[in-house]
């Protein structure tokens, strides 16, 4: 499998970069960070729609064959349950993912039937530096799941 990480913003030697990392590097399956300019405009609807537009277009050109948009108003699916979509996906002969985090303002609402799979990682606001290394310790996860790993312990 292949995934990709679309997010706005940068981040430098933050802690957070270190959670990315320590679970990035355990994963076997290829998995990348892609970091978007974020993009400033007078309205937060507008900032919303370019920076999707910009994240999908990405996505599309690195050869998305599934699309994940982290979002709130997406169901939080257990572990496993994500780790069985996953699955699905890889057995249907999908193996380029890439889940995209939203900016300051999240996504475009109108661009959202856009994914395979709206996500979200619970009802708490997370910082986005944060959903990065969440989102990769999920990845690892899925994976330990899917191959009978003794790393998840459910």
């Amino acid at each position: 499998m292949r995934c990709l990480v679309l997010a706005t913003g940068k981040w430098k030697h933050a802690p957070e970069k270190a959670l990315w990392e320590q679970y990035a590097s355990r994963l076997p399956w290829e998995l990348s960070l892609r970091e978007l300019p974020a993009i400033t405009a007078s309205q937060p609807q507008e900032q919303r729609a370019r920076e999707t537009e910009a994240m999908l277009a990405a996505a599309r050109q690195w050869g998305a064959e599934r699309l994940v948009f982290l979002d709130e108003t997406g169901p939080a699916l257990s572990s496993e349950a994500f780790a069985a979509k996953l699955g699905r996906w890889r057995d249907e002969g999908d193996r380029a993912i890439a889940f995209l985090i939203g900016g300051d303002h999240g996504h475009d609402k109108a661009r959202l039937r856009e994914g395979h799979l709206v996500l979200s990682l619970g009802a708490m606001t997370w910082p986005h530096l944060l959903v990065r290394g969440l989102l990769a310790e999920q990845l690892y996860r899925a994976y330990a799941i899917l191959s009978g790993h003794p790393y998840h312990r459910a």
